[in-house]
């Protein structure tokens, strides 16, 4: 079949109250995609040539996101006729006229439908020359969903919602998936004749299923085993009960292509994510949105990865970072929070309770713990001594601090930006820098040290510290 000759039509209508939130059920992320961008991302990849979301209710939001994100996509909007039914008309009404080849049609709050899935179930519906196919599986709980109605002979006879549907009827477990493939011209035709005569008042997809039939063409029932890739979110429970199974397959899918994943129950990882041959991934690791990982890098247990790179070898422990470049061979971490724009270079090292924010960092250098380093650059192996903090902020304008290659700066240092620390040079710890310091130059302002003499025995009489204080003079003094 010619791309040319396949429409996908989507449907996002529909108000989704039991997710009983101000959001869009469409628009609720799963594995780092909105529902829909699921959906819209398998449509695609079928390589139709129209692909036709149907929105009506949250019509902005929804709109919004397609038209950013899935730019070819034709939006079609549902007008005040209820059901699928007219939802998909609506959709036919967004093609060219003269359109007259095979249409998909699925939910878009069936994230789990993959390629392969469709392809095969447009491959028997083309080769047995149906006029309509309908995708169904069987639930062990099939409350809520359209029964399949079969002949004696497995034949399709049709689809009883669940409302219309006899108590009989209602113990049938082969299910309605919401999925299904028509001819463009047929299902036109077909749905012209469908009305709202049922409990729901809904003019029903289903209905043009059976008026095909009726008109003696030919409809076919296509079972999956896989009840997931078909399963429906309509409320935050079954959000969290698919939101898991995904996850379970795209770890499972890592470690069959050569990821250590210690737990996978314990590990988060989104459909956006790559990860490289021989990395391991530890217990209580999120790696989200555009992040990439490394080959044989070691990440976790318990970090946050957010559209961060992690380089060749690198090694992360308990450590938050968004929008971040961690080098090859470098290390960070425990309790590091890299803020967007960090990069530390090759073999660096972000090393316990520092912070990092538009900070880069150069290859081989070092802050290794108890420093805040902001709206800086530092050079090549470099170190930055414990407790540094990089003051960026005079209470009006953010300023930048640069720091050159082979510093070493000490100690409980504070660097008021601007400042410019030149190639080579040293501060002494305790020291404020406000001032330049040029290359191989020692920056210092330390106060000479004085010691009051009995001051605890004067000032902090009968205190435990005097006391120790005036035991040990007398042992001194024996």
């Amino acid at each position: 079949m010619s791309e040319r000759h396949l429409a996908v039509v989507v449907l996002a209508a529909g108000q989704g109250t039991r997710m009983k939130s101000t959001k869009p059920k469409v628009m609720h992320e799963l594995a780092g995609l909105p529902l829909l961008g699921h959906v819209l991302t398998t449509a695609n990849a079928l390589g139709a040539a129209h692909v036709v979301p149907v929105v009506r209710h949250e019509k902005e939001a929804i709109s919004a996101y397609i038209t950013e994100f899935f730019p070819t996509a034709v939006i079609a909007e549902q007008d005040e006729i209820p059901g699928t039914g007219r939802a998909v008309e609506c959709g036919l009404q967004a093609l060219p006229n003269d359109f007259d080849g095979v249409i998909v049609v699925t939910s878009g709050d069936v994230p789990l439908l993959d390629v392969s899935t469709i392809e095969t179930m447009l491959a028997t519906h083309l080769d047995g020359g149906y006029a309509a196919s309908v995708l169904t599986t069987f639930l062990d709980d099939p409350t809520g969903y359209g029964r399949i109605l079969r002949s004696t002979d497995g034949e399709f006879l049709q689809i009883v919602e669940q409302k219309d549907a006899s108590e009989q009827q209602r113990a049938i477990n082969e299910v309605n998936a919401g999925v299904y493939v028509f001819d463009a011209k047929l299902l036109r035709n077909a749905l012209a004749k469908v009305g709202t005569h049922n409990a729901q008042g809904e003019k029903y997809l289903t209905d043009a299923a059976a008026e095909l039939l009726h008109e003696g063409h030919r409809v076919q029932a296509v079972s999956i085993d896989d009840e997931w890739l078909v399963a429906g979110i309509n409320d935050r429970a079954q959000l969290s009960e698919v939101a898991a199974e995904l996850n379970w397959r795209i770890n499972r899918a890592w470690q069959l292509a050569g990821v250590t994943i210690l737990d996978p129950n314990n590990t988060w990882i989104d459909v956006t994510v790559a990860i490289g041959q021989d990395a391991v991934i530890l217990p209580g690791t999120y790696l989200q949105g555009i992040t990439e990982i490394g080959a044989g890098a070691k990440i976790g247990p318990e970090c946050v990865l957010v559209d961060t790179k992690v380089g060749e070898g690198a090694t992360v422990i308990k450590t938050h970072a968004t929008g971040s470049r961690i080098g090859d061979g470098a290390s960070v971490g425990p309790f590091s929070y890299l803020r967007p724009g960090t990069d530390l270079g090759a073999d660096g090292k972000i090393g316990t309770f520092v912070e990092t924010k538009n900070a880069i960092i150069g290859a081989g250098s070092k802050v290794p713990h108890l420093s805040y380093v902001g709206d800086a650059e530092i050079g090549t192996n470099s170190n930055i001594g414990a407790g540094t903090i990089f003051a960026n902020y005079d209470g009006v304008k953010k300023h930048r601090s640069t720091i050159g290659n082979d510093v070493r700066s000490g100690s409980h240092n504070v660097f008021v930006a601007p400042i410019t620390i030149g190639d080579g040079a040293y501060t002494a710890a305790g020291t404020v820098v406000r001032r330049d310091v040029k290359p191989g130059d020692l920056g210092m302002n330390v106060a000479p040290q004085k010691n009051i003499a009995d001051w605890v025995l004067t000032k902090r009489e009968g205190t435990d510290a005097a006391k120790a204080a005036q035991a040990a003079r007398e042992a001194n003094s024996n």
